[in-house]
């Protein structure tokens, strides 16, 4: 666990929405343990394929899990093994645009400090605001600007909603990354992500005044649940791929069509990373 975090798995278990999504989970074989849970972002769902003896589970089937409306979120569980070590893959998220709740990842998250808080990957597909990290690009959040003016933690009463967020993005987990992205033979960028509430795409002014803010990458998702991760305990890390440039930069016209296609060009790529990244055993170090 990093530095500033509270190990909250027993507060995740006092929820009785987790305790009995935990049940559900248990009785189908996902008890884990798990070396790593990752969060497929849109177009990313190609990953489950590279998972070995998958077992799957449809969100629909757990108690109090979300099922998103989004196309490229299949909205599934699948365990397996991926680099030969035991993974838990979201195969799809609930953004807050859907029903306006940024903290509609809270169960799924919660679940997983109840069942012993593995490190989690997030995945997104973002707009870039960099040149050299341009469409099909892998980047690595380093932090993040919520520009959404929502909060997951709005409503929570305990002590526990004061989360520090200095090095929420695992620093350890960020090293092994690069180790096994150089491995790998692949490019890892690394940026600041903003996070815009969506769903309608940025403006190319907003664009403008996320880069003046000291915005790399902007999406609609990922902020929320890190903020939630930590709130658990959970280390985190978090991947862009970029799938366009951003409104108004270098020409960028975003729609959500070229988001799923180049995101799933990309999940050759994410999958590679991961699969080397486990077998080096770089989610266990940090």
């Amino acid at each position: 666990m990093s530095r500033g975090a509270d190990p909250s798995a027993a507060g995740a278990a006092a929820d009785p929405r987790v305790g009995q999504a935990v049940a559900r989970l248990r009785a189908g074989g996902f008890g884990g343990p798990f070396a790593l849970a990752v969060v497929a972002g849109t177009g990313l769902g190609p990953l489950a394929a590279r998972i070995e003896a998958p077992r799957i589970l449809p969100y629909a089937e757990i108690p109090h899990f979300p099922v998103s409306g989004v196309s490229g979120h299949a909205g599934q569980l699948v365990a397996g093994d991926l680099g030969g070590r035991p993974v838990l893959l979201f195969q799809g998220r609930a953004h807050a645009y859907e029903q306006g709740d940024a903290a509609a990842m809270r169960v799924p998250l919660g679940v997983l400090a109840a069942l012993g808080a593995p490190p989690l990957l997030l995945t997104n597909a973002a707009g870039s605001l960099r040149h050299e990290a341009g469409p099909g690009r892998l980047a690595l959040i380093t932090d993040h600007l919520n520009l959404s003016g929502l909060n997951p933690l709005i409503g929570e009463h305990s002590e526990a909603r004061f989360v520090p967020m200095v090095d929420a993005y695992d620093p350890g987990l960020r090293k092994s990354l690069h180790g096994a992205a150089a491995a790998a033979d692949l490019v890892l960028h690394e940026g600041v992500y903003a996070w815009f509430l969506g769903p309608s795409f940025e403006t190319p002014a907003e664009i403008r005044m996320a880069g003046r803010l000291g915005a790399d990458l902007v999406g609609m998702s990922t902020v929320p649940e890190v903020i939630l991760a930590r709130f658990f305990g959970l280390r985190v890390a978090a991947l862009s791929i970029v799938t366009n440039y951003a409104a108004g930069f270098d020409g960028g016209a975003p729609h959500h069509a070229e988001t799923k296609r180049v995101a799933a060009a990309a999940a050759e790529d994410v999958g590679r990373l991961l699969a080397v990244w486990l077998a080096s055993g770089g989610p266990g170090e940090g």
